[in-house]
């Protein structure tokens, strides 16, 4: 399955990433909806992104639907321009499993490194797959922060900060 950059999204790729997003929700995973999130609420948040300073990555399935994604959010203060963060890194249920999710953080780290950045940071989930798959790749975690995020059912979570110097 190809991974591709976008900087635009057609109301079908707007589909295709709210339904994705509504399949992680309900795997459950914490990224950043609960389970109540209905599909017009998760489409308009890929409605909303601001393509300037996310860089969008997607891979779609043999039938051209999106089943996974990453970002790549741009700093944009003085003091930040080094530096990027790791968002919304989703592979659907019935895609798992078959290295997407470590293709789609490589291609980042090399979309990264190709924008100059030398540093990047993202959270998750503490003691997730994903977590693990981080560590794995060599990202460094900075701390875990108990009770910091919702999972979709509303319980909350210890959520861990990772970097990875790319310099």
């Amino acid at each position: 399955m190809p991974l591709l950059w976008t900087d635009t999204l057609s109301d079908s790729d707007l589909d295709d990433l709210a339904h994705l997003l509504l399949a992680i929700i309900a795997s459950p995973a914490s990224i950043g909806f609960l389970a109540d999130t209905d599909f017009a609420t998760a489409r308009s948040y890929w409605q909303s992104l601001d393509l300037r300073h996310k860089k969008l990555a997607i891979v779609r399935d043999d039938s051209g639907h999106i089943v996974a994604t990453v970002q790549l959010n741009l700093a944009t203060a003085g003091n930040s321009r080094h530096r990027g963060e790791i968002a919304k890194l989703m592979v659907h249920p019935r895609c798992q499993g078959q290295g997407l999710a470590t293709t789609l953080l490589n291609a980042a780290v090399t979309s990264a490194r190709a924008a100059g950045l030398s540093l990047l940071v993202l959270d998750t989930l503490s003691d997730s797959p994903a977590a693990r798959l981080y560590a794995h790749l060599g990202w460094q975690a900075a701390g875990s922060i108990p009770n910091y995020a919702s999972m979709p059912n509303g319980e909350l979570a210890a959520t861990t900060y990772y970097y990875l110097d790319i310099a």
